[in-house]
């Protein structure tokens, strides 16, 4: 993903998460598209697929309670449908975040999302200040090297610098229900009655308002790794902390990672408080280009590192390897997990930073901020970026009714990964508790998300049926349990 804010700022937020202000308050606007436009979609070709797929821009306001102001652009895809004689309802998928460009997922939800593409369209949009969709963007003047910035070389002048790089008329306007009312100006735009929606993790909150906004738009609707709309993003201390109590138990039942490391949470432990202590400074071979290169890890770095791999199935498989060698004062695996963000995360920070700071961080309180950070991973490491960035940052609020439960009478399918550090299953029984017509499937051995098992097979089967306590979920009893990486030759 290009055109994110690089470098400094988004390894920052990768680390420790992920002039005046002026206090603007957003009055609550008609949920109506203020113009029915048609547009045309056009042959293109995106990266990683290839085949050919449509294309399409869509002008819409900026501010939408002023038709005739300040306009931007959205940029929209089409996966087709390989067989689409049956016009069936498409599935539009919302991206993760916030701060992902849909289309910039393109190929690997060409190949997630094969069953479902058999025969319905997939509706990718990149959110506004997202992609190619008017980014909130900013450069960094200096190159960076991801492999000696710690959390301390960040200051808010640069959060400030990178804020006057924004290349938008009113930072407000760049909000969840202002994506909703796009999403759904694609809709008209593209002809359709109505859409299936899928959302993953941020995704799911953008669905939940998308339900409460135009709830006559949408057939189905799949929640993946919910973050529901009453809890707000940025308490990851706890969630994480029950993830890698799993991974650490997981590794202690299964013979092979026990006896290769039969110490792991001690280890982990005299690893933290040593970085605490002090920083280790070393020479390393750069993981991809071979020269000599410094090396700098604090505790903060280790642990945000860690957190991030917790996220996915085949990246916990390294984590007791990486703490292990770290403990063994051998720094190069976990550099190597570091080297996958040299050149940026792939997201727009800009927005990030917008969304959270303004429709979640307010909610939150010095208690529960407390509370999520009495625990025995990373304490409150995972609120250090909204703590530096969220005073300085631009304000706005979103509607009165932005934080209250979601009753649509929709069929829904509700998707929690057992092992996710970020949105834990209990997430999921919030929009299960609210939902009519819904059903909460917990996926053991999963972490953030499920595109990666056979949920996709599950979801084509809902789209067909529409019926939740009917549908065939056996083959999630064939996700094989955690295995760990128990020597540095790779062996699982």
């Amino acid at each position: 993903m290009s055109a994110v804010i690089k470098i400094k700022l988004s390894h920052y937020l990768l680390m420790i998460t992920v002039g005046a202000l002026s206090i603007i308050n957003i009055a609550k606007a008609e949920n109506k598209i203020i113009a029915s436009v048609k547009i045309t979609l056009e042959n293109c070709h995106l990266k990683g697929i290839k085949a050919q797929v449509k294309c399409a821009k869509l002008t819409v306001p900026e501010n939408y309670q002023q038709s005739n102001g300040a306009k931007i652009d959205l940029n929209i895809a089409v996966l087709p449908a390989i067989d689409n004689s049956e016009n069936k309802t498409p599935f539009m998928f919302l991206a993760g975040g916030p701060g992902q460009a849909a289309v910039e997922l393109a190929a690997p939800l060409w190949t997630a999302l094969n069953d479902i593409r058999k025969t319905r369209d997939i509706i990718l949009v990149d959110q506004r200040g997202t992609g190619k969709s008017n980014p909130l963007s900013c450069e960094d003047d200096e190159v960076q090297n991801v492999y000696q910035l710690t959390q301390k070389d960040f200051t808010t002048d640069e959060i400030k610098k990178c804020i006057s790089k924004f290349k938008v008329g009113d930072l407000a306007q760049y909000n969840s229900e202002n994506a909703i009312r796009d999403f759904d100006a694609v809709r008209q735009a593209l002809g359709y009655k109505q859409v299936n929606l899928y959302g993953g993790s941020y995704g799911t909150r953008a669905a939940l308002v998308y339900m409460r906004m135009f709830p006559e738009s949408i057939r189905s609707v799949v929640l993946d790794g919910v973050g529901p709309i009453e809890v707000p993003i940025g308490l990851f201390g706890q969630s994480a902390a029950r993830s890698f109590e799993l991974l650490l138990q997981h590794c202690q039942q299964e013979d092979t990672c026990n006896k290769a490391y039969p110490n792991l949470k001690n280890e982990f432990k005299q690893l933290v408080t040593r970085l605490e202590a002090a920083p280790v400074k070393i020479t390393i071979p750069h993981p991809r280009l071979g020269t000599k290169t410094q090396f700098v890890i604090d505790k903060d770095k280790l642990i945000a590192n860690l957190r991030m791999q917790l996220y996915s199935v085949e990246m916990r498989t390294l984590v007791p390897l990486v703490i292990h060698q770290a403990y063994l004062d051998n720094y190069l695996p976990f550099a190597g997990l570091l080297a996958q963000t040299d050149g940026g995360m792939g997201m727009y920070i800009g927005l990030t930073f917008n969304i959270v700071c303004n429709e979640d961080i307010p909610r939150l309180t010095p208690q529960l901020f407390a509370k999520d950070a009495d625990n025995n991973f990373g304490g409150n490491n995972s609120h250090l970026a909204w703590l530096t960035v969220c005073p300085v940052w631009p304000q706005y609020r979103p509607s009165a009714e932005f934080s209250q439960s979601v009753t649509a009478n929709i069929p829904t399918l509700i998707l929690s990964g057992e092992l996710d550090p970020v949105t834990p299953p209990s997430n999921g029984e919030y929009p299960a508790k609210t939902l009519p017509n819904s059903k909460h499937i917990i996926i053991k051995n999963s972490a953030h998300t499920s595109l990666g098992t056979c949920a996709p097979e599950i979801i084509n089967e809902f789209l067909t049926t529409l019926n939740v306590n009917e549908l065939d979920e056996s083959c999630l009893e064939d996700i094989p349990v955690e295995l760990f990486m128990t020597n540095l030759n790779g062996s699982i």
